[in-house]
């Protein structure tokens, strides 16, 4: 089972986020170099903008109906 995801870590840049197991930078199992947690690549409210990505947008669009051209002659 993986291990709960912190949101928020004291210490981010002492631990490789880059699997499940949580290494510390100076014993990784997995990898040659540390994965960054999000907060430390978007900021503090990296969750938040996430979901924001994902959120349907409020504006709706209504069908373009040509106008009759009264301008026009028919030939």
């Amino acid at each position: 089972m993986a291990k709960k995801f912190p949101i928020h870590p004291a210490n981010p840049e002492r631990i490789c986020w880059g699997c499940d197991q949580f290494c510390a930078i100076t014993a990784m199992a997995c990898a040659n170099e540390r994965s960054p947690h999000p907060s430390e690549l978007f900021g503090d409210d990296w969750l938040a903008w996430g979901e924001q990505q994902l959120a349907p947008s409020s504006t709706t669009t209504v069908p373009c109906i040509p106008a009759d051209n009264p301008t026009r002659q028919a030939t």
